[in-house]
Formats: C-alpha cells, sequence, structure tokens
C-alpha cells in the first residue's frame, strides 16, 4: 500500500427492516479495510448509509401505521446502533432523504434531461415490488415471476421517464474489458458481460405520484418521483460533495472501492457506470461484489426464517468473535456458509486454543520466572530470529493479500504465525528451562513469544479491537503503545531492556466455549429388510476384466468436496503439506498431501477440492491424515481437481 487516498463505501440499506448477517458481513469488511489503510498511512474516509425511499419503505410504513419518513427514522436507528455495538468506524453515514443528497439528485436529473439523455415514453413492463425492478417478458420465469426473488411480478402499462443507458453499451463494454480491476472477483466481470451480450434497454427512472408518493420529485416533472435505484447510487458522490465541495470530491472519488453482495451487481456494474458517464465523471477504481452468507446450500432470506441476527451474536459470543468469524471464514466474491457450529469450532480453534492459549503461556511464565519484566535476552538464537522473520513477513503478506481483496487468507498468514509460536514453545520447552535454573535462555525465549504476539496483535487489531487492546495491555504494553499499530511499527522489535514493560496476567483471552451434546436416544432395532422386488446382478456372476472395478466397488469409495482452512508445509519434508480440509456440517479434518513442490501453502488455502472422505486414517509425517484430496498428474505437472467456480459449499457429494 501507498500513502494514498483510500475511499470505501457499502451499498445503502433499505430501512424496510432490521439489519441482518449480510448487512454485518459487507460493513464489517469496509471497516477492517478502512483501519488497516489507517495503519498504512492511507487518507481513508470510509461511508455507509440507508436507502429510504422507494415502494418497499412505503408498504413497511402503510403496514406498520405510519408515514414513510417515521418508519424510516424508527428503523434507521437500528442500523445505526448495529454499527456502534460491531464498532464500524464509518466517516460519514448519509440518508437519502437528507437535503445534501436529493438536492445533487435533482441537479443531475435536471441536467441530463436537459441534454436529452432523459424522455419521456409509455412503458410496459413486469415489475418486482420486493426487488423494485422491471423486466421484460422474457427475463421472467414461467412467464410471471421475477428472475432474481421468485415472487410474483405485477403488470404495469404506464408513461414513464428515461435514461438513455443503451447509448452507452458499447463503451460500457470496452472499459470493462480495457480494466481488469474494474469488476472484482474477474468472474463476476464475466458475469457482467454476458449481461451485455443482450441489446441493452433504456432505464425508466421515474415512478407516478398516482402509484408511489414516497421518493424524490422530477424537477422537471412534479406528477413523478426518481426511480429508487437512479436515486440511491448518487449517494457514492453526493456524500463527499459532489457538486458542493470539488476539491474533496475531487480527493476521494477515483480511489473509490464499492463492496457490494453479488445480487446488486447489475445495478452496480451497469446501472452505475452509465450513468457516471453521462454525468461526466471517470469511474470508482473497483467494484467488488462479495458473495452470499448461506445456511446449509440455501441463501439466508427472512421467508426461510434462516436468517442470523448479528446483534444476537454480538451478545452471546463477543463481537471481536464475531468479527473474526465473518471475516475468516468467507472467501470474498465467493459464498460462505454459516451455522453456529461452524462459529464455534473456529473460535475454539483459532482463538481460543492457538491465540488466548499462546499469550496464557507467555504471560503467565514470565510474571513466574521474572515477576513480569523480562531482562535483556542474550543474542538471539536460529530458532528464535526464524520466528521473528516469520512474523514480520505476514505483515508484507498481509498487505499483499489485503491489495488482492483476498483478507481470509491474510489472517489465515498471521494465524499460521500464531501456530508457529506454540510449536516454538513446546520444541524450546520454556517451563524445562525454568526448571533448569537456565533463566538467559528462557529470557530469550519468551522475549521472542512476546514480539511475535506483539507483531500479531498489531496485525489483528483492525479486526479485533478490543481483545487486541486487551492482549496488548496483557503485554504490558503502554496506552499510546497499545494504539501504535501502523505496519512499520509492527515490523520494529522492541528490546525489553529499553521499554521497560511489565506484563500482566488477566481473565482468558477467548474462554473455550464447551458446547453440551445432546443426549444420545437409544438406538431402534433394525426392521427386517423387505425382499427387493428387483434383483440386482450379484457380482460373482460378472467375470471382472484385470484392472476394471465394478459400479459396487465404485460406489464403496465417497468423494465429497472440501473447502482448505488452512496449510502449511511439514518441516524436513519437501513433498509434504498438512492441510486442514472441511467437509461440512462441522467436519473438519486433517489431511497430508504430497504437494508441496507444485502448491504453496498460500495457494491450496480457500481452494474446494475433492476428497477420498472415507479413506482409513494413517499417520503420515507425524500427523494424522483422515482422507486424501484427488489431483491430476504426469511425469512433470500435478494439477489439483477443484470444484467449477470454486464456491460450492462443502462436503457435497461427488460421483
Amino acid at each position: 500500500m501507498s500513502n494514498s487516498t483510500f475511499y470505501v463505501t457499502t451499498p445503502i440499506y433499505y430501512v424496510n427492516d432490521k439489519p441482518h448477517i449480510g448487512h454485518a458481513y459487507t460493513t464489517v469488511l469496509a471497516d477492517v479495510l478502512a483501519r488497516y489503510h489507517r495503519a498504512a498511512g492511507d487518507d481513508v474516509w470510509f461511508l455507509t448509509g440507508t436507502d429510504e425511499h422507494g415502494q418497499k419503505v412505503q408498504k413497511a410504513a402503510e403496514k406498520n401505521g405510519m408515514t414513510p419518513i417515521e418508519q424510516c427514522d424508527s428503523t434507521v436507528v437500528r442500523f445505526q446502533e448495529l454499527w456502534k455495538r460491531l464498532g464500524i468506524t464509518n466517516d460519514d453515514f448519509i440518508r437519502t432523504t437528507e437535503e445534501r443528497h436529493w438536492k445533487i439528485v435533482q441537479a443531475i436529473m435536471q441536467d441530463l434531461y436537459d441534454r436529452d439523455l432523459i424522455y419521456k415514453a409509455e412503458y410496459k413492463g413486469y415489475y418486482c415490488v420486493a426487488c423494485e425492478r422491471f423486466f421484460t417478458e422474457k427475463d421472467l420465469i414461467d412467464g410471471k415471476l421475477c428472475p432474481d426473488c421468485q415472487r410474483e411480478v405485477d403488470t404495469i402499462v404506464e408513461s414513464n421517464y428515461f435514461f438513455r443507458m443503451s447509448k452507452y453499451q458499447d463503451w460500457l463494454i470496452q472499459y470493462i474489458t480495457e480494466h481488469p480491476d474494474f469488476i472484482q472477483p474477474a468472474f463476476r466481470a464475466n458475469e457482467t458481460l454476458g449481461f451485455l451480450r443482450k441489446p441493452l434497454e433504456d432505464l425508466c427512472i421515474s415512478r407516478p405520484k398516482s402509484r408511489l408518493s414516497w421518493g424524490i420529485e422530477l424537477p422537471f416533472d412534479r406528477d413523478y418521483v426518481c426511480y429508487v435505484w437512479f436515486d440511491a447510487l448518487i449517494n457514492y458522490i453526493s456524500a463527499i460533495g459532489y457538486g458542493v465541495d470539488q476539491a474533496r470530491f475531487e480527493r476521494y472519488w477515483t480511489s473509490c472501492i464499492h463492496l457490494i453482495g453479488k445480487d446488486i451487481l447489475t445495478t452496480h456494474s451497469v446501472y452505475w457506470p452509465t450513468m457516471l458517464h453521462a454525468i461526466g465523471l471517470p469511474m470508482p477504481k473497483t467494484i467488488f461484489a462479495h458473495g452470499w452468507w448461506l445456511t446449509g446450500s440455501r441463501k439466508m432470506s427472512k421467508s426461510l426464517g434462516n436468517v442470523v441476527n448479528p446483534m444476537d451474536m454480538a451478545d452471546k459470543y463477543g463481537v471481536d468473535a464475531f468479527r473474526y468469524f465473518l471475516l475468516a471464514a468467507m472467501t470474498p466474491g465467493n459464498d460462505a456458509s454459516f451455522t453456529e457450529e461452524d462459529f464455534l469450532q473456529r473460535f475454539n480453534t483459532d482463538l481460543a486454543n492457538d491465540l488466548g492459549n499462546l499469550l496464557s503461556r507467555v504471560v503467565k511464565l514470565s510474571i513466574k520466572n521474572f515477576g513480569g519484566t523480562l531482562p535483556a535476552p542474550p543474542p538471539l538464537q536460529p530458532l528464535e530470529m526464524e520466528l521473528l522473520s516469520k512474523a514480520a513477513m505476514a505483515v508484507k503478506q498481509l498487505e499483499n493479500e489485503l491489495n488482492a481483496m483476498k483478507l481470509d487468507r491474510g489472517i489465515n498468514a498471521v494465524m499460521n504465525v500464531v501456530r508457529e509460536a506454540n510449536k516454538f514453545l513446546e520444541r524450546t520447552a520454556p517451563w524445562t528451562l525454568a526448571k533448569e535454573g537456565k533463566t538467559d535462555r528462557l529470557a530469550a525465549v519468551l522475549y521472542t513469544a512476546a514480539q511475535t504476539l506483539e507483531i500479531v496483535s498489531g496485525l489483528l487489531f483492525p479486526i479485533m479491537p478490543e481483545k487486541m487492546t486487551q492482549l496488548r495491555r496483557s503485554l504490558g504494553l503502554s496506552e499510546a503503545e497499545i494504539v501504535k499499530t501502523d505496519f512499520k511499527s509492527l515490523s520494529e522489535f522492541a528490546d525489553p531492556s529499553a521499554t521497560n514493560r511489565t506484563m500482566v496476567d488477566m481473565p482468558p483471552l477467548f474462554p473455550r466455549i464447551v458446547v453440551e451434546k445432546p443426549e444420545e436416544a437409544a438406538p431402534a432395532k433394525p426392521e427386517k429388510q423387505k425382499k427387493q422386488e428387483i434383483k440386482a446382478p450379484k457380482t460373482k456372476d460378472v467375470v471382472v476384466p484385470e484392472g476394471m472395478v465394478t459400479i459396487e466397488q465404485f460406489f464403496k469409495t465417497q468423494l465429497r468436496t472440501a473447502k482448505v482452512l488452512e496449510a502449511e508445509r511439514i518441516e524436513n519434508k519437501t513433498r509434504l503439506l498438512h492441510l486442514k480440509v472441511d467437509l461440512g456440517n462441522g467436519d473438519v479434518r486433517s489431511l497430508v498431501a504430497g504437494i508441496a513442490q507444485q502448491y504453496a501453502p498460500e495457494d491450496v488455502i480457500g481452494k474446494t477440492i475433492i476428497v477420498v472422505a472415507n479413506l482409513m486414517p494413517a499417520k503420515i509425517a507425524g500427523f494424522e491424515s483422515c482422507g486424501m484430496l484427488l489431483a491430476a498428474k504426469n511425469e512433470t505437472s500435478l494439477k489439483l481437481v477443484t470444484v467449477d467456480g470454486g464456491d460450492a459449499e462443502p462436503g457435497l457429494t461427488v460421483g
């Protein structure tokens, strides 16, 4: 990262209902990006807000017996309170009912109308109230259902105003093609280009007040209000001073990254660029579309009753643990599955066992043997220098993964350093050094582990600010040092003799959560098998040629999709990687694979691979291997067998 401007936005959220985990994920992701860029010395502006016009808001107000603005005022606080609870550090919060916004919307509409880029015509279309979008007949499912949400659409014939969006189709195709970073991940750009293969129609940007009164009035026709999407998208420029404070607008605009869910890709990658081009403005730097949170294989939906309330999770398990899970468990761009079991497994493994246990060991040993204040250590041995070098490398790796919008991989790189630090303690056995009276060596070991924790806590500070503050305070850092988490300072190792820090023993940072298993019911007595009406041919009656297997033999092998959560090299084994893979439904396994000469650990993390799930466990290079991954190979190369698209959930049956 360079010392430059960084402008990050979330979508502005509808105020027709309370926030859910999808809102929380996008906003926490934006917050963490903003915090990291501040740590890199960038000039950061972070915008979020609420979308307060349109038919959904008007209908919600009618249902609740309120006026639309009362509906907005009563619901917006739910978002503001949640963002405060989740530690969101947004620089601005825009509401589209604010004067600073609707005045800019009206000015833009008037300008486009004056230049004949908005015109009036009669329109027949199929309208989805839930999505607030018109569709053509060929777009519909079974001629009546919305292609996005599968709800029944309304047929509408009326006069409306249209933006000449079709005029910019060729320009937009060329721009996307020539700017590969504009729409990310790259496969989302391909989706937009696929959409643009069909003729692009002009965009209906008005609603008659006779049908919808809640919106921004058209400045050239008081009988109409602005289409909510045309209105809402403009918040990204109205909030930073477009048309009012041009210097401020120009400082931030071209560094903008829009974070959105994949369900609003078309509005952001087709409607918005053509609007900006018509206005005469440059494009934002990147439109990044992340995936959905799923329950099992289904998208979370209020109608299905499977929505996760982020406030409940934060209250139950802590804000920082919830923030950590959201960012560590989802590869930006792909879908991710949420279950409370997955959350608890990651909490207990990453936070309680790995990070919390490391801190507890270091602090307790330091207090017991040195009163908490470590003496200046002797020159460090290669083992200590190796660990500190890995911690310093994680700083750079995290920066690189942030730039590539692969935050989960950056987090995993940091957590791998935590695991290395725990292995370091196992190898050096400071408790044995203490018993043997080798205080100089003990001081060097504890100094190294404490320095590693200081670096790790700085790298995780944007994700878990409260918990990392506690960790740094436990290490004896001063209040000024606690908040000094810029990337440069993290790579500068402290001299314990100069800092005179005294460690403090505190309650466990992440107390392990004990999950009580429900009592198992007594196994039911097996029913007598009914005789099959049609008998399959017996294997013994079939002559199996050499090198062939029967269908019965083949189906004894269980092939399932698995997501790679962690990967590390095995010491003194040049061909082997030790993997942790998720096979769904809480089934996380250790697996040893001979792919280290073709793949670095960071290359496989996040991939969805195919594994043999019912292979007998074996001990390989000191690790238990519970399965085998599939790869295609010849004498010179080896390629993992992965799932097309990469976003299939773990645990799917292959065959």
